[in-house]
């Protein structure tokens, strides 16, 4: 039987140490529940479209994907969406409609307790 190794992308490997630091500080479980779907093996990484970002949260909100953000639907609302990586055309269409695409560690940096985030998954 192959020995799970986790992630091998070096800046997830160091996204997801960020996060348990980040945790253990400020024991917000958001932290390690981020860190915990982000080593999951590649076959089941999380891949989200802006449609159900659109569909699901609300106007203002912060919402976190622990994954990638594709660019398939619309959005009209404007809301802060982190994640670990944007598809050009995600980002593309996140700017258009005045939402703001940031990175998980701009994300811990801003909002360090994580609180008021919504989780899309």
């Amino acid at each position: 039987m192959a020995k799970r190794t986790g992630p091998t992308n070096p800046e997830l490997k160091n996204l997801i140490e960020s996060l348990k630091s980040k945790w253990l500080e400020t024991k917000s479980a958001i932290w390690k529940d981020l860190a915990e779907r982000l080593s999951k093996p590649t076959r089941r990484r999380i891949e989200v479209n802006i449609g159900k970002i659109n569909r699901y949260a609300k106007e203002g909100e912060t919402v976190v994907v622990p994954g990638v953000v594709l660019g398939t639907g619309d959005l009209n609302k404007k809301v802060t969406i982190a994640a670990w990586r944007f598809s050009t055309a995600a980002r593309k269409k996140i700017e258009e409609s005045g939402s703001r695409p940031i990175s998980i560690e701009e994300l811990m940096k801003e909002n360090p307790k994580g609180s008021n985030v919504r989780i899309m998954a």
